[in-house]
């Protein structure tokens, strides 16, 4: 049994609970249209740690890969490459590249694989998933090959704002502190991204460095660009409120669906405010196993 049904969303049965997302297919749609911000906001790059062009047998692991569709771009640009995406969930397309694949496992476990084996541990937006970074960044420096590079990519899921614009009288606003809260009840800390580099010293990587963008919340930028990231950025959280908060905030803070269901009018009325001026700062964090 791949499913449990709750709240008429579609969760993962693997694993029961782990993670407080949905995986349906409006889920996958959104998850798809966040890669499509993260890949514009990166200047259409899959990633910032170096990997060999055309070498062969470049292990390149994926955790949390929910749709694949990362996995899947990855084996198109490097064919030479064995590329592996896990996931709670088995929501990933059968059509793929022949060096891409596929395995249901949970990464807060032991990893089953060879020790100093991967090119390359990619994760992209595991704070909502993650209750234990330390174990996650210290199974994937033992399975690193020395010299070989971590990627993470996490948004700090906080609207900020630079205008004041957005006050806390603002249900967008008290949604997120309401959706945190749930997730803290959960063991999830929403703000993961704020303290990740300082973990991924701790864990012994050399050559850290972190990138952090600006990614809007809507369509009130001006540059073009922006207004484009901002748009998609609006249409994941926008057609995502429901899934994101429900389990937070029936299991975590004890509503009903029908208390999240009557919430949420309010919340995309003042999400579609054009006159805020919100954004989420999404960090890249490149790191790499020492050689000794």
């Amino acid at each position: 049994r791949h499913w449990d049904f709750e709240n008429g969303r579609r969760y993962h049965a693997y694993r029961q609970g782990h993670y407080l997302l949905p995986n349906d297919d409006a889920e996958q749609e959104r998850e798809d249209i966040k890669h499509a911000t993260v890949l514009t906001v990166c200047g259409g790059k899959l990633h910032f740690a170096p990997i060999p062009e055309n070498a062969p047998n470049t292990r390149i692991l994926d955790i949390g890969t929910g749709t694949g569709i990362w996995c899947v771009e990855m084996g198109d640009q490097y064919p030479t490459a064995q590329i592996t995406g896990v996931d709670l969930s088995p929501i990933q397309p059968d059509w793929v590249p022949p060096n891409v694949n596929f395995m249901v496992d949970d990464i807060a476990s032991e990893w089953l694989y060879p020790e100093n084996h991967f090119d390359m541990v990619h994760a992209r937006h595991m704070g909502v998933a993650i209750k234990d970074w330390d174990h996650v960044l210290n199974s994937a420096y033992t399975h690193l090959k020395p010299g070989a590079w971590l990627e993470f990519c996490e948004f700090d899921y906080w609207p900020s704002c630079d205008d004041g614009t957005m006050t806390e009288d603002n249900l967008h606003y008290q949604w997120h502190v309401l959706v945190t809260e749930g997730m803290k009840k959960n063991d999830v800390d929403l703000h993961a991204a704020l303290s990740l580099k300082k973990r991924i010293d701790r864990a012994g990587f050399e050559n850290v460095t972190e990138r952090i963008m600006k990614v809007p919340l809507g369509h009130w930028p001006k540059n073009p660009l922006l207004k484009k990231v901002g748009s998609y950025m609006h249409a994941v959280l926008y057609d995502g409120l429901q899934g994101i908060c429900m389990g937070p905030l029936t299991r975590g803070l004890g509503w009903s669906r029908d208390q999240v269901e009557l919430y949420l009018p309010g919340v995309r009325k003042d999400l579609n405010n054009l006159s805020v001026h919100t954004y989420y700062s999404l960090h890249v964090i490149t790191a790499q196993k020492p050689y000794h």
